[in-house]
């Protein structure tokens, strides 16, 4: 079965065909980064213009390099939510008049889920695991029963820990994407520089939350409190010292889930699962197994769309043409594992 994937939450404009939900046979990404770097961030209303101009395209790129014809193409996952809605709305409105045409179903995708399943296009994984969603957006952590099926053991109280490499790379003016210029920048400085402080959450009926409005404020405000008053304060030494502290709150909670739950087994997606940093510290962390997807599997694209709606179809689930696109998705109920 081939599923044209359609990714448009954010600003990237991205088509894949995929078989069976497994093979790739194409993936096309077409990036708005250097549209929004003067901006340091996503601009809303720039980022669903470009879509419009840019999907007729990109889709069509996606069919040529799989080597199919639209008549191949069995069905069509887009997409629905969370993201920017007006950019949302763009992939929506495209898959379902192109899955009219050619007669054939659609279905809308959650965008969190499918960063969980990212790495499943890559690897062989096995039910239960830990899964971990970290990007500009989300930072959850999850035990995942099946391909649809999590619970939410903890998340952010505030901001997302992407969000807080780009607020921090927007202040010191490191450049755009934050994420990927402090993880540059880290390897070449000392990350005990600065000891940045760590949330002190009361552990309660949430002890996997984390939270980075606290870290982001020491670093931007009181950057001199937690200088170790020997390294220099230049770009690299604040880079690396911010990065450390940032991945290891979440690494830490990522740890006492696997420890309290018995589950050795942690899959991680979304953009910050490309840190060098984190993929590092779960790694060598004992006792466990951390699976992540490749550089390019761990941004936004339509791959991991079209291979998680592969299996809605499979299970005989399809959208109806009243779907509509969601800004944001419902708070899933946080407990004990």
């Amino acid at each position: 079965m081939n599923v044209l994937g359609i990714e448009t939450s954010c600003d990237e404009c991205a088509a894949s065909v995929v078989e069976d939900g497994k093979k790739i046979l194409s993936n096309v990404v077409a990036s708005q980064v250097e549209i929004h770097k003067p901006f340091y961030g996503v601009v809303p209303e720039i980022a669903s213009r470009k879509h419009i101009e840019w999907i007729i395209p990109v889709v069509k790129d996606a069919i040529t390099k799989a080597g199919i014809r639209l008549k191949d193409i069995h069905g069509i996952a887009v997409t629905s939510r969370p993201g920017l809605i007006g950019s949302l709305l763009v992939g929506v409105s495209f898959a379902k008049g192109l899955a009219f045409s050619l007669s054939i179903p659609f279905t809308g995708v959650d965008h969190i889920l499918a960063h969980l399943y990212a790495p499943h296009l890559e690897h062989d994984i096995t039910y239960p695991y830990i899964g971990l969603i970290v990007s500009g957006g989300h930072t959850i952590i999850a035990k995942v029963t099946s391909v649809c099926s999590f619970t939410v053991l903890g998340t952010t109280i505030d901001d997302a820990c992407g969000e807080a490499f780009d607020k921090v790379a927007k202040y010191y003016d490191l450049g755009y994407p934050g994420g990927v210029v402090i993880d540059w920048l880290a390897q070449k400085g000392n990350p005990l520089a600065f000891r940045f402080p760590k949330p002190s959450l009361h552990k309660g009926d949430h002890p996997y939350d984390v939270s980075y409005s606290g870290l982001k404020t020491a670093v931007v405000n009181q950057l001199d409190l937690f200088w170790n008053k020997k390294d220099g304060k230049n770009p690299e030494n604040i880079a690396a010292s911010f990065q450390k502290t940032a991945i290891d709150i979440i690494a830490d909670r990522v740890v006492m889930a696997v420890r309290d739950t018995g589950i050795r087994k942690v899959v991680a997606g979304g953009g910050v699962s490309a840190n060098s940093y984190l993929r590092k510290r779960l790694n060598e962390e004992k006792g466990m197994t951390a699976i992540f997807p490749s550089v390019q599997l761990c941004t936004d694209n339509a791959a991991m769309i079209a291979g998680l709606g592969f299996h809605f179809f499979a299970a005989g689930e399809k959208s109806s043409y009243d779907l509509n696109a969601e800004a944001r998705v419902p708070l899933f109920r946080r407990v004990y594992p």
